[in-house]
């Protein structure tokens, strides 16, 4: 049987920050070089999408700043998560956070807080979860 153990909140938060200042500030630095010029953040933005989307597909549900941190994003079944799955997690999920003007966002933060299997509202629309090496 798979038994997990789930990550919570503050690691989680660890982790992205750790994939923003690794990843973000890298390719915003590349973003300017490319362009020439602020403003043209959309060359950051569709690289740091891709990097979250597909980054875990190849990595075993891994980003740079979830392996430092030892989390990893997961199936429920313990398995990695696919192209689909991403998606899911992503794309879906970010569409519900903006029709909700950002409630959703805060919802998930208390959900990861304050629930047993740290869960937040993109991993039950994606059917995964974080979870502890």
């Amino acid at each position: 049987m798979y038994t997990n153990d789930p990550a919570g909140f503050w690691i989680r938060f660890g982790a992205t920050l750790l994939d923003a200042i690794i990843i973000g500030i890298p390719l915003a630095l590349i973003s300017y070089l490319i362009t020439g010029g602020i403003g043209e953040e959309y060359i950051t933005d569709i690289l740091s999408f891709l990097y979250a989307l597909l980054t875990p597909v190849f990595w075993n549900g891994y980003t740079i700043g979830k392996r430092i941190c030892r989390i990893r994003i997961a199936k429920i079944d313990g398995g990695p998560p696919s192209l689909g799955t991403m998606l899911l997690r992503n794309v879906v999920a970010n569409l519900v956070y903006v029709l909700t003007l950002g409630i959703g966002v805060i919802v998930s933060a208390v959900m990861v807080a304050a629930r047993e299997d740290k869960r937040s509202i993109h991993d039950f629309i994606a059917g995964t979860e974080v979870i502890h090496d």
